[in-house]
């Protein structure tokens, strides 16, 4: 039965704040019918989703995430680049109405606090003031303090009526819960509708609750009065409390956009219209109109918009956004350009091979987004707490409330209210959501900027408790670009040129560098190369082929000839060899010289320094694989194997212990690098070694393979530290904030100072995994 259709979407989801949103929109996809895996990103606003579209459609994803209260958006059509996500959260960095929200509502608490002070009449016997504006002991300290200043700088407050002070307060602060405090409120409220709860609900429930508690004080001071509790209120911190929550977001929205950057420059990359020439006219068109095959023309100095060919022109384009050389590549009719690039002086004329989505640039972005929408096994602890983190703190508000009523004396009653509101303020989810996802961010951005694209957290993870790094040896440690050193026929009625046209003719039908080096070996002796009637290609032994009526086999010298012998200088030397047999007899071999990488000794270094076993795996023969490890300081060396036989070698290592990371180019390396526990494949290889590996050095440069190591190495740190405090600040917070501390030290938490320490938490966790930026990983 064949296997369902499988489709995979990325869409934005507004609304979510905490790490209790994120599981509560992952867990309602995922319990959709027809999904088979829903990762929700919290930094990028997002829902990553694989489904069946014969089962929901597109549409059914979105009402699972509207239903329980948040909003989702279709992914947009026009969006070629598949990052809507990215660019819906730097779409919400650009409005400033958090920030303006926040600064609003701060100054007027602080107006409120100031107009306050005038108020605090002398405490009665029972320990309450007569007029308390505020029952905040934080801010009734704060406001003692200016008492003497204020009275000599502003007298008229004094002399305003106490009634009026308190009923604008009122006025004040309900006309800016409505206004900067409404997405708690809303957002509470439709969680309360679908059952769930999060940040926002927090949020509503501590102010909300503090506001209540103070107008019914304000227009009823003689309910509380005949109970024996003085009628205080809590506007000002109502309002310091919504300041501080919005500051916080703000920052963290800032935060997130520093985040963000790295991909949100590869999305600019792309313009938003090409020139297309038809009929010798050319007309502006938006990317979504172009197709495959259409010519696009590219004026000196602009970006190239699709990738394709080109057709016409001479320029040297700028290629460092996908190499990461500064130096720009010259191209000419014939030659392969990529869309980003930046054209140099002359003009070009491209014939478009893919556009959109289908280009080089989009594929780098959706594997990067795929990455930073993916999880570290590490938030899987983080993700466990935040599904009933809410509940848990709602219970323990109510808990501290009873207590403090209960058993806190005269002032229990209020003290029991302001010790509730702080626990529901200074519980922190937010931290503990972000914890790790920004690392994951951050430093998937980082590697991106360094030519090192990783797959995703878990990847992440893994490759920085990697303790073996298993190279393979042509095209990762040489240049993958071999020459023809000599060709020696051994038998009588074969000559050079012949041996080499029938191994040219074979070796034109594969992708493997040896054969393209007997090609253009053929080209450069002015051979003409028939077709095969027939090829057949059998990785890490050769390939065969019948050329002219003659059968031909080229390869491994066990794959060619396995019974006969070698001559003396063939089995000896020190070069690469293709050997050739034509119609079953042994007719003679092709030498061939690949030069190591430039960067290869230095990059072999850099994994020693990292305490790390380098390995050098390779289908050649001894002698040449001996001679580059030699070149590049590598003192173990396996050689001859097949590509089953580099995944037993893998394999092999791992019974010892050690954490593999394989790193090859080719087809033939694509099952090691798919066994290893880190697979490193160069963007230069073939797709499915891509395709295989877990990172892809984007550049030319296999240092890359040390910089990956050392940036998960301090990515991990950063997660760990991030994790510590996040957990930390909850678990201490949280029981201080009750009042756990009162009965020995005398310590109370201010909801004001609660609502602080909760923007903090989250800021502090976003600010450590930014460091991650600057990370050195040259040392």
């Amino acid at each position: 039965m064949p296997e369902p259709a499988t489709r995979r979407v990325t869409f934005p989801v507004g609304g979510m704040t905490c790490a209790a949103c994120q599981s509560a929109v992952e867990r309602s996809l995922t319990r959709t019918p027809g999904v088979r895996e829903a990762s929700v990103n919290l930094m990028l606003h997002s829902a990553t989703v694989s489904f069946d579209p014969s089962v929901v459609p597109v549409e059914g994803l979105l009402d699972a995430v509207r239903d329980i209260g948040y909003e989702a958006e279709a992914p947009a059509e026009g969006d070629t680049l598949g990052a809507p996500a990215a660019r819906a959260a730097l779409d919400e960095v650009a409005d400033g109405a958090l920030w303006r929200k926040a600064a609003v509502t701060f100054v007027a608490a602080l107006a409120a606090m100031v107009v306050g002070v005038p108020l605090m009449a002398p405490a009665d016997p029972s320990g309450h003031g007569a007029h308390l504006v505020t029952a905040d002991p934080f801010m009734q300290w704060v406001m003692r303090a200016l008492g003497p200043a204020l009275q000599a700088a502003m007298p008229w407050l004094y002399a305003l009526p106490p009634a009026v002070i308190t009923w604008s307060l009122t006025v004040v602060t309900a006309a800016l819960m409505a206004w900067a405090g409404r997405e708690f409120y809303v957002r509470a409220w439709k969680n309360l509708g679908h059952g769930t709860a999060d940040m926002n609900s927090l949020v509503a429930l501590g102010t909300g609750a503090a506001f209540l508690y103070s107008f019914v004080a304000t227009v009823a001071p003689g309910l509380f009065t005949r109970a024996g509790v003085a009628p205080d209120v809590y506007y000002e911190a109502v309002l310091f409390i919504i300041a501080l929550v919005l500051m916080g977001r703000a920052l963290e929205a800032r935060a997130k956009h520093q985040a963000t950057r790295a991909l949100g420059r590869l999305v600019a990359l792309q313009p938003a219209t090409a020139r297309v020439r038809v009929g010798g006219v050319d007309e502006d068109r938006p990317l979504a109109a172009i197709v495959p095959g259409e010519l696009v023309v590219v004026r000196p100095g602009e970006r190239l918009a699709v990738d394709g060919v080109v057709a016409e022109g001479h320029s040297a384009v700028d290629e460092s956004m996908l190499t990461g050389e500064s130096v720009p590549v010259e191209k000419t009719v014939g030659d392969a350009v990529v869309g980003g690039t930046v054209n140099g002086g002359g003009m070009l004329v491209v014939r478009t091979t893919a556009v959109g989505a289908a280009s080089v640039l989009a594929q780098i972005v959706r594997l990067m987004q795929d990455a930073q929408a993916s999880r570290a096994p590490i938030q899987h602890l983080a993700d466990r707490v935040a599904a009933v983190f809410v509940p848990v703190v709602a219970g323990l508000a109510v808990l501290t409330v009873a207590a403090w009523w209960i058993f806190g004396g005269e002032a229990g009653a209020v003290r029991a209210f302001a010790n509730g509101v702080a626990v529901l303020i200074i519980a922190c989810p937010c931290a503990m959501g972000l914890a790790v996802p920004t690392a994951v961010m951050v430093a998937t951005g980082r590697g991106a900027e360094s030519g090192v694209l990783i797959k995703g957290g878990e990847a992440l993870q893994r490759t920085g408790d990697v303790t073996a790094v298993v190279f393979d040896k042509t095209g990762t440690l040489t240049m993958g670009k071999p020459t023809v050193s000599g060709v020696v026929p051994v038998a009588s009625d074969v000559t050079d040129d012949s041996l080499v046209r029938f191994a040219a003719a074979v070796g034109a039908q594969s992708e493997h560098p040896l054969s393209a080096a007997i090609v253009v070996e053929a080209a450069r002796r002015g051979l003409t190369l028939p077709r095969p009637s027939s090829f057949d290609s059998a990785p890490g032994l050769g390939a065969s082929g019948v050329v002219d009526g003659v059968s031909v086999r080229m390869g491994r010298a066990a794959h060619v000839a396995p019974d006969l012998a070698l001559p003396p200088d063939t089995a000896e030397s020190r070069d690469t060899e293709v050997h050739v047999a034509l119609d079953g007899r042994y007719a003679g071999v092709i030498r061939l010289h690949d030069p190591l990488r430039a960067d290869a000794a230095d990059a072999v270094a850099r994994v020693v320094s990292l305490g790390l076993m380098p390995v050098l795996l390779t289908g050649d023969r001894q002698g040449p694989a001996e001679r580059a490890a030699r070149g590049v300081g590598i003192t173990r060396v396996v050689a001859g194997v097949l590509p089953a036989g580099k995944t037993d070698e893998v394999a092999r290592l791992q019974g010892e212990g050690h954490v593999v990371a394989m790193v090859g180019d080719g087809i033939n390396d694509a099952p090691a690098l798919a066994k290893a526990d880190v697979g490193i494949a160069l963007a230069s290889g073939t797709d499915v070694a891509v395709e295989a590996a877990d990172i892809v050095l984007m550049r030319p440069d296999i240092r890359g393979v040390a910089r990956a190591i050392a940036l998960s190495r301090q990515t991990m740190r950063v997660m760990r530290q991030n994790l510590f405090w996040a957990f930390v600040y909850n678990v201490i917070g949280i029981p201080v904030a009750a009042g756990l501390l009162y009965p020995w030290f005398g310590v109370l938490l201010s909801p004001v100072l609660a609502s602080a320490a909760m923007a903090f938490s989250s800021v502090s966790v976003v600010a450590n995994s930014l460091r991650l930026r600057r990370a050195n990983l040259d040392g």
